[in-house]
């Protein structure tokens, strides 16, 4: 997927209930509508928490927090 003002490649996902490539941290698909599922670990313990003492967000696949958006200097799983 590429920005239509510059041309640049865009981060994204497949969407789940029609296949098509969508902006990554979509709510929806702007194809076919279906709300974008978030994945979350089934176990808390799999959860690493955010660095920052004050955010409640939680480290993603990206090494990234899901909520303010710090690196994590750990690995994430």
């Amino acid at each position: 997927m590429k920005c239509s003002h510059c041309g640049e490649p865009l981060p994204s996902v497949s969407c789940r209930g029609c296949g098509e490539e969508i902006p990554d941290k979509s709510l929806f698909c702007c194809w076919c509508g279906k709300a974008v599922e978030k994945e979350v670990p089934a176990d808390a313990s799999e959860r690493v928490p955010c660095p920052d003492g004050n955010c409640i967000g939680t480290i993603n696949e990206k090494g990234i927090c899901s909520i303010c958006g710090k690196s994590y200097a750990g690995s994430a799983a």
